[in-house]
C-alpha cells in the first residue's frame, strides 16, 4: 500500500519539478535543453519537436502559441493528466487498458502528425 502511494507521489513531484523548471527557463532562449537528434540529422521535425517550448508557453497561459509549437502535445496533455488522476491513491479504479485497436489508433495519430507537421501546411510551417 505504501509503495503505491510513494510511487504516485514521486511521479507528481517529478512533474511538479519539471513544470517549475519549464516555467522558469524558456527553452527557446536557454541552452539547458538538448537539441533534437532527429532534427539535427534529417532537418525534419519529429513528433516531439517543440514539446518543451510548447509546455513553457502553456504554463504561461499562451494556448495558441503552445498549440502552434506542438499541437499533438497540447491535445493529448489533458488525457495524460486524467490518467495521472485516475491512478492516484483514493481514486476509483476502473479498468484502463491499451487494447490493440487503441494502440494502433495512437500509432497512426503520432505517425500521421509526424508526416503532416513536415509539410508546408498550416499550422505546421517548416
Amino acid at each position: 500500500m505504501f509503495g503505491g502511494r510513494f510511487q504516485v507521489a514521486a511521479v507528481w513531484l517529478i512533474f511538479a519539478g519539471a513544470g517549475t523548471y519549464l516555467f522558469l527557463f524558456d527553452p527557446a532562449k536557454g541552452t539547458f535543453y538538448p537539441p533534437c537528434p532527429f532534427l539535427m540529422i534529417t532537418g525534419l521535425q519529429c513528433p516531439g519537436c517543440g514539446t518543451a517550448r510548447s509546455l513553457h508557453q502553456l504554463l504561461h497561459g499562451h494556448l495558441v502559441i503552445a498549440f502552434e509549437l506542438n499541437p499533438l502535445v497540447v491535445t493529448l496533455l489533458p488525457v495524460l493528466i486524467l490518467l495521472l488522476f485516475h491512478f492516484s491513491p483514493g481514486s476509483e479504479k476502473r479498468a484502463v487498458s491499451l487494447t490493440p485497436a487503441r494502440g494502433w489508433v495512437l500509432v497512426v495519430l503520432v505517425v500521421g502528425f509526424w508526416i503532416f507537421r513536415n509539410t508546408p501546411l498550416y499550422p505546421f510551417p517548416i
